[in-house]
């Protein structure tokens, strides 16, 4: 007997414990990126960025965030997706966060206690030491698609997802 995945599905009345963001620089073949060092995903790779403050929107967190955790400021961000996350077990609070782009930023990456950055050559992201729904946006996020996803984890592992795209960023 041949049994199918059930269809993905989320629920009407979720709202995020937390709102965050991310902020990825990508220029000349390159992306930077961060080995963060505290909080939720310690150890793992990602983009700089982090929770809202009160009233805060969220261009002005990611520049705020950007500048505290890498001491540059970054010019002309564009928000490219919003990801939803929802931690079945738990163990981590729902997060909704909202990823910016750009190719400007004055000031030079530097370590802070929150994240070791570092520069990547598009070619060679080094997906396995990130969480696992990276490697399913970061083409979008590349291709310049704009893009929704809505990610379940057990933990850090992720159990089901659903992604779209709305429309080409260049249009």
């Amino acid at each position: 007997m041949h049994s199918e995945k059930p269809p993905f599905s989320w629920p009407i009345d979720w709202k995020p414990d937390i709102h965050a963001t991310l902020m990825f620089v990508i220029r000349q073949g390159e992306i930077l990126l961060i080995k963060k060092r505290r909080g939720i995903g310690a150890g793992k790779i990602n983009g700089p960025g982090g929770k809202f403050e009160a009233g805060e929107t969220a261009q002005a967190c990611v520049l705020r965030e950007v500048k505290e955790e890498l001491a540059i400021e970054v010019i002309n961000p564009q928000e490219v997706g919003i990801l939803h996350f929802m931690f079945i077990d738990h163990s981590i609070p729902d997060i909704q966060c909202h990823v910016f782009t750009a190719q400007h930023f004055l000031g030079i990456p530097t370590e802070s206690p929150e994240a070791i950055p570092f520069w990547c050559n598009l070619a060679t992201i080094p997906f396995q030491q990130m969480w696992e729904d990276d490697r399913y946006w970061f083409p979008l996020m590349l291709a310049g698609e704009y893009f929704q996803a809505y990610f379940k984890f057990e933990g850090e592992r992720m159990v089901d997802f659903c992604l779209s795209t709305d429309h080409l960023l260049s249009e």
